[in-house]
């Protein structure tokens, strides 16, 4: 012994190095475990692939017909030979006699009578002038409308209660007397419209008396076709003395 001893380390490295190899192996042998695990528990992943499936009817071919057998021919027996009566001939028939026919002559026999395919012309027929065509008679004119019917206004209706116009007294005394004629003008509802004197009675009291008097009259007015319409209308006063 020559007094050296073989270098040995430290405890405290021996042991930090015991500590990282066990971690180590940890590490590794974790990772060996979870590789392992993985490929013994998932299961293989199966990938599908969708086929399609093409399919099409083919028709079997029809056979082709048989051919048919000529029938054999059917023996015809042989035909047995008839005797056919002779027929009498039929007698023979007289010839038609001939029809006379007729020969074109250039010219008429001496007394043949000549005549004509027109009709004679009598002299008066041949001197008399070409009368012309007669000219087609004119339309006849449209029926005129039917007139109109109408009725004059009245003042004689008893419902109207028209009174008579009063004498005047001084006309009395004079002797004054005669006609008048007016003339009004009557609404569609019987009321004079404007009273005109159409003729004088001669006696200008006579005339204004019988002017007031009718403007107070009431009439039935007059009527075209039934409807009553405006209308004038002459109306006769009599002044007379008893």
């Amino acid at each position: 012994m020559n007094g050296h001893y073989p270098y040995q380390p430290p405890l405290a490295l021996r042991r930090r190095t015991v500590i990282v190899g066990t971690v180590m192996g940890l590490h590794v042998a974790g990772l060996w475990a979870l590789q392992s695990g993985l490929m013994r528990t998932a299961p293989p992943t199966e990938v599908v692939v969708p086929a399609t499936l093409l399919s099409q009817m083919v028709s079997a071919p029809s056979p082709a017909p048989a051919p048919i057998p000529a029938p054999a021919p059917t023996p015809q027996p042989t035909p047995t030979p008839v005797q056919r009566q002779a027929r009498p001939s039929p007698a023979p028939q007289p010839a038609p006699a001939a029809m006379p026919q007729a020969v074109a002559q250039d010219e008429p026999a001496p007394n043949a009578p000549s005549g004509s395919t027109t009709a004679p012309v009598t002299p008066s027929e041949a001197n008399a002038p070409a009368v012309a065509a007669a000219p087609p008679a004119p339309a006849a004119p449209p029926a005129p409308a039917a007139a109109p019917r109408i009725e004059q206004p009245s003042s004689n209706a008893a419902y109207l209660n028209n009174p008579k116009p009063g004498y005047p007294s001084i006309s009395k005394r004079m002797g004054e007397q005669g006609q008048v004629v007016l003339r009004v003008l009557i609404d569609a509802q019987g009321q004079p419209q404007k009273v005109e004197l159409h003729k004088s009675s001669g006696f200008d009291r006579l005339d204004r008396q019988a002017i007031e008097a009718v403007k107070q009259w009431r009439f039935v007015p007059g009527k075209r076709n039934g409807v009553p319409e405006a209308m004038s209308h002459l109306v006769p006063v009599n002044f007379v003395l008893e």
